[in-house]
């Protein structure tokens, strides 16, 4: 007798045909969510990462701001434009970067120091994936903090900024004023603007100026002493006394000069413009995800975290400068291919020169002591480094063996 089994047959499907993405190549929100995880348990770093990107700023603008409470008169304002500037160019840019790039290398890193590399590729899960997943991970920790320390130093230097402006160590100056309205103030102040004021007249001054100069004493101030600007010069015995010039001819001089420096104080401002300061801001940001990328290529391709910090750093603080600013006829388009000295020729007008050395004719930013290079080889120079360290990191993981 045949009986028949109403009971379901089980069948096994076949490899393959379920909706398993352990294969792709694109990382899934648990697995960034997973490295931010593992980099956050790391508290050593994360305490220095905020100790430098936050901690540092704050720790000066606090200690300006006490000290300007307890001793106006000795000590100035603790924000404004020259704090601002001096800051960013020559704090938040260098440390941010390699804070970014230390951030980058452990991320790179961190899962050969720690063994559990073999246990990553056992779980079937894409290489490539396993990577790219650190990117978001480590921006998603060290963009906001580089933003935090920005959004200090920006609070800081508008609140905090000195009320009325000092120029070329002359006090009280209007800001604001056009080119009249600058030599008509000049004109009202002449003593001060010649004796502090900054003029450089080629060959000889004009003989409207050049008996001023010589006739107008001052005490001090960066033209003080003997020649143009100091105090009277006097002649051998029995030379005859120059005439002292007029009034009109001293207030006439001091037009000369304001004129001459108009454009520098246009470029002088109580505090940064909005405009500037977030042109700044993206301007940082880029440098810290340049140094987190390159930072977790080279950590990937070494597969120890202080060896790449060590190049990070010799690359940001040795290398640079000096490719940046040596004019080496025979490796001209070498340095060009450097990714600091791309960044610094993005830097927003406005801004000190970030390697040191004063500004520049090109709006106080000092870019033309740079090696020369466009505007359009600065960013494919910047997008190359994040192409070409983002290939080599993801490369040696996919190659090395568990």
């Amino acid at each position: 007798m045949t009986t028949t089994s109403d009971a379901p047959t089980l069948t096994t499907a076949p490899r393959g045909s379920g909706r398993d993405h352990r294969g792709s190549w694109i990382p899934t929100r648990s697995m960034i969510g997973t490295r931010i995880m593992e980099l956050r348990k790391r508290r050593g770093l994360m305490i220095t990462l905020m100790l430098v990107t936050i901690g540092i700023p704050t720790v000066f603008l606090v200690i300006r701001l006490l000290l300007h409470a307890f001793a106006p008169h000795s000590y100035g304002p603790a924000g404004g434009y020259d704090i601002f500037t001096g800051l960013v160019a020559g704090v938040l840019y260098v440390f941010g970067f390699i804070v970014a790039a230390t951030l980058g290398a452990t991320a790179g890193s961190i899962d050969l120091t720690e063994g559990m590399f073999r246990h990553l590729v056992v779980t079937g899960r894409s290489r490539l994936a396993l990577y790219l997943a650190r990117i978001p991970a480590g921006l998603a920790i060290i963009v906001p903090l580089v933003g935090i320390g920005f959004t200090v130093v920006c609070a800081v230097c508008v609140f905090a900024a000195p009320t009325q402006l000092n120029f070329q160590g002359a006090k009280n100056v209007p800001t604001g004023l056009s080119r009249a309205g600058l030599e008509s103030w000049a004109a009202g102040h002449a003593d001060e603007v010649i004796c502090n004021f900054n003029f450089n007249f080629a060959g000889n001054p004009p003989a409207s100026v050049g008996p001023v100069l010589q006739a107008v004493p001052c005490g001090n101030g960066p033209n003080s002493g003997p020649g143009p600007g100091g105090a009277v010069i006097k002649g051998p015995p029995g030379a005859q006394a120059q005439p002292q010039p007029t009034q009109a001819q001293i207030s006439a001089a001091a037009r000369v000069i304001a004129a001459q420096d108009y454009g520098d104080y246009t470029r002088t401002f109580l505090y940064p413009s909005n405009s500037l300061m977030v042109k700044t801001g993206l301007w940082i940001e880029l440098e810290a995800v340049v140094g987190f990328v390159v930072g977790l290529g080279l950590g990937s391709l070494l597969g120890q975290r202080t060896v790449a910090v060590i190049l990070m750093i010799v690359l940001e603080i040795i290398l640079t400068p000096i490719l940046s600013r040596t004019h080496i006829a025979h490796l001209i388009n070498l340095q060009r291919g450097v990714v600091g000295l791309a960044v610094a020729h993005l830097e927003p007008s406005g801004l000190g020169f970030v390697f040191g050395g004063g500004g520049g004719p090109d709006g106080g930013r000092g870019t033309s002591l740079l090696v020369p290079e466009s505007t359009t080889v600065a960013i494919c120079v910047i997008v190359a480094w994040l192409v070409v360290w983002t290939a080599l990191g993801a490369w040696r993981m996919m190659t090395r063996d568990a």
